[in-house]
Protein backbone atom coordinates (compact mmCIF):
# COMPACT_ATOMS: atom_id res chain seq x y z
CA UNK A 1 0.00 0.00 0.00
CA UNK A 2 1.19 3.27 -1.14
CA UNK A 3 1.77 6.41 1.57
CA UNK A 4 0.01 8.71 -0.23
CA UNK A 5 -2.84 6.37 0.48
CA UNK A 6 -2.92 6.57 3.92
CA UNK A 7 -5.28 9.47 4.29
CA UNK A 8 -4.96 12.16 7.31
CA UNK A 9 -8.27 13.67 8.72
CA UNK A 10 -7.38 16.22 11.56
CA UNK A 11 -10.44 17.32 13.39
CA UNK A 12 -11.83 20.96 14.40
CA UNK A 13 -9.09 23.60 14.02
CA UNK A 14 -6.27 21.10 12.02
CA UNK A 15 -3.55 19.34 13.95
CA UNK A 16 -0.63 21.44 14.14
CA UNK A 17 2.95 21.04 13.52
CA UNK A 18 3.36 18.71 16.86
CA UNK A 19 0.16 16.82 16.49
CA UNK A 20 1.12 13.00 15.70
CA UNK A 21 -0.94 13.32 12.80
CA UNK A 22 1.29 15.97 11.34
CA UNK A 23 4.41 13.99 12.69
CA UNK A 24 3.12 11.18 10.80
CA UNK A 25 2.65 13.09 7.56
CA UNK A 26 6.19 14.01 7.64
CA UNK A 27 7.94 11.15 8.43
CA UNK A 28 5.94 8.69 6.29
CA UNK A 29 4.46 10.89 3.56
CA UNK A 30 1.10 10.42 4.24
CA UNK A 31 -1.57 12.76 2.71
CA UNK A 32 -3.58 15.30 4.71
CA UNK A 33 -6.94 15.85 3.71
CA UNK A 34 -7.38 19.58 3.77
CA UNK A 35 -10.81 21.10 4.60
CA UNK A 36 -11.44 24.79 2.89
CA UNK A 37 -12.44 25.85 6.79
CA UNK A 38 -10.93 24.44 9.56
CA UNK A 39 -12.69 27.07 11.95
CA UNK A 40 -15.80 26.58 11.08
CA UNK A 41 -16.48 22.95 9.58
CA UNK A 42 -19.43 22.36 7.69
CA UNK A 43 -20.35 18.46 7.81
CA UNK A 44 -21.53 18.06 4.05
CA UNK A 45 -18.67 20.04 2.74
CA UNK A 46 -15.84 17.66 5.10
CA UNK A 47 -17.99 14.52 3.64
CA UNK A 48 -18.15 16.08 0.17
CA UNK A 49 -13.72 16.91 0.22
CA UNK A 50 -13.26 13.63 1.44
CA UNK A 51 -15.00 11.80 -1.00
CA UNK A 52 -13.65 13.45 -3.67
CA UNK A 53 -9.98 12.57 -2.42
CA UNK A 54 -11.14 9.15 -1.81
CA UNK A 55 -12.29 8.89 -5.59
CA UNK A 56 -8.76 10.33 -7.04
CA UNK A 57 -7.04 7.50 -4.47
CA UNK A 58 -5.85 4.62 -6.87
CA UNK A 59 -6.39 1.93 -4.49
CA UNK A 60 -8.37 1.60 -0.97
CA UNK A 61 -7.31 3.87 1.18
CA UNK A 62 -6.67 4.02 5.40
CA UNK A 63 -8.17 7.10 7.06
CA UNK A 64 -6.16 7.83 10.23
CA UNK A 65 -8.92 10.35 12.26
CA UNK A 66 -8.73 12.44 15.08
CA UNK A 67 -11.09 14.09 17.07
CA UNK A 68 -13.64 15.17 14.73
CA UNK A 69 -12.22 13.44 11.92
CA UNK A 70 -13.45 10.31 13.63
CA UNK A 71 -17.29 11.70 13.35
CA UNK A 72 -16.00 12.87 10.17
CA UNK A 73 -15.31 9.31 8.98
CA UNK A 74 -18.65 7.69 10.21
CA UNK A 75 -20.79 10.25 8.66
CA UNK A 76 -18.74 10.07 5.68
CA UNK A 77 -19.40 6.13 5.58
CA UNK A 78 -23.33 6.57 6.18
CA UNK A 79 -23.92 8.33 3.25
CA UNK A 80 -21.18 7.19 0.73
CA UNK A 81 -21.25 4.74 -2.13
CA UNK A 82 -18.08 4.12 -2.39
CA UNK A 83 -17.21 2.50 1.15
CA UNK A 84 -15.56 -0.19 -0.59
CA UNK A 85 -12.74 2.10 -1.21
CA UNK A 86 -11.72 2.75 2.36
CA UNK A 87 -9.70 -0.98 3.69
CA UNK A 88 -10.01 0.43 7.35
CA UNK A 89 -9.71 3.42 9.50
CA UNK A 90 -7.91 4.37 12.80
CA UNK A 91 -10.11 6.98 14.87
CA UNK A 92 -8.43 8.77 17.94
CA UNK A 93 -10.42 10.59 20.67
CA UNK A 94 -13.87 10.78 18.67
CA UNK A 95 -15.64 13.74 21.06
CA UNK A 96 -19.15 13.92 21.99
CA UNK A 97 -20.19 16.84 19.48
CA UNK A 98 -24.58 16.18 20.99
CA UNK A 99 -22.60 17.27 24.78
CA UNK A 100 -24.68 20.56 24.93
CA UNK A 101 -20.97 22.54 25.99
CA UNK A 102 -19.84 21.11 22.31
CA UNK A 103 -22.88 21.34 20.00
CA UNK A 104 -22.93 25.09 19.68
CA UNK A 105 -19.50 25.70 18.27
CA UNK A 106 -19.99 22.01 15.93
CA UNK A 107 -23.72 22.48 15.18
CA UNK A 108 -24.10 20.78 11.81
CA UNK A 109 -22.30 17.56 13.01
CA UNK A 110 -24.49 16.19 15.65
CA UNK A 111 -26.26 13.81 15.57
CA UNK A 112 -23.22 11.39 16.08
CA UNK A 113 -23.82 8.42 13.29
CA UNK A 114 -24.30 5.25 14.93
CA UNK A 115 -24.26 2.38 12.30
CA UNK A 116 -21.41 -0.15 11.50
CA UNK A 117 -18.75 0.97 9.60
CA UNK A 118 -18.30 -1.05 6.65
CA UNK A 119 -14.75 -1.59 7.16
CA UNK A 120 -12.26 -2.42 10.16
CA UNK A 121 -11.43 -0.08 12.51
CA UNK A 122 -10.03 0.36 15.91
CA UNK A 123 -11.06 3.35 18.33
CA UNK A 124 -8.32 4.88 20.79
CA UNK A 125 -9.96 6.54 23.84
CA UNK A 126 -8.40 8.05 26.76
CA UNK A 127 -9.62 8.09 30.05
CA UNK A 128 -9.82 11.92 30.74
CA UNK A 129 -10.44 13.21 27.33
CA UNK A 130 -11.98 16.51 27.93
CA UNK A 131 -14.49 16.15 25.08
CA UNK A 132 -15.79 12.94 25.46
CA UNK A 133 -16.47 10.60 28.79
CA UNK A 134 -14.71 7.10 28.48
CA UNK A 135 -18.21 5.49 28.24
CA UNK A 136 -19.52 7.28 25.05
CA UNK A 137 -16.26 6.79 23.66
CA UNK A 138 -16.87 2.90 23.84
CA UNK A 139 -20.39 3.30 22.98
CA UNK A 140 -19.34 5.20 19.50
CA UNK A 141 -17.03 2.43 19.21
CA UNK A 142 -19.40 -0.80 19.44
CA UNK A 143 -21.88 1.12 17.26
CA UNK A 144 -18.65 1.77 14.74
CA UNK A 145 -18.13 -2.20 14.96
CA UNK A 146 -14.81 -1.14 16.03
CA UNK A 147 -11.98 -2.39 18.06
CA UNK A 148 -11.72 -0.24 21.44
CA UNK A 149 -8.34 0.31 22.98
CA UNK A 150 -7.96 2.09 26.35
CA UNK A 151 -4.97 5.09 25.55
CA UNK A 152 -5.03 5.44 29.71
CA UNK A 153 -5.30 8.94 30.76
CA UNK A 154 -4.02 11.30 28.10
CA UNK A 155 -6.38 13.60 27.51
CA UNK A 156 -7.44 14.71 23.95
CA UNK A 157 -4.83 12.64 22.59
CA UNK A 158 -3.30 15.66 20.84
CA UNK A 159 -0.20 17.71 21.11
CA UNK A 160 -0.82 18.44 24.43
CA UNK A 161 -1.22 14.56 25.54
CA UNK A 162 3.07 14.68 24.86
CA UNK A 163 2.53 11.35 22.61
CA UNK A 164 5.61 12.44 20.08
CA UNK A 165 5.51 9.81 17.46
CA UNK A 166 2.97 7.53 19.23
CA UNK A 167 4.51 4.16 18.51
CA UNK A 168 1.73 2.27 19.81
CA UNK A 169 -1.15 3.74 17.35
CA UNK A 170 1.33 3.72 14.66
CA UNK A 171 1.55 -0.22 14.90
CA UNK A 172 -2.15 -0.41 14.75
CA UNK A 173 -2.29 1.67 11.60
CA UNK A 174 0.64 -1.22 10.15
CA UNK A 175 -2.12 -3.65 11.25
CA UNK A 176 -4.60 -2.01 9.51
CA UNK A 177 -2.33 -1.34 6.29
CA UNK A 178 -2.07 -5.50 6.18
CA UNK A 179 -5.54 -6.20 5.96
Amino acid sequence: MKSSNVLILPGWQNSGPDHWQSRWERAHGYQRVEQHDWMHPLRGDWIARLEEVLLSCDEPAVLVAHSLGCVHTAAWAAHSKNTQRVRGALLVAPPDVEREDIRPMLSSWAPVPLQPLPFPAVVFASRDDPFCAPARAAQFAAAWGARPIDAGARGHLNAASGLADWPEAHEQLMRLMRL
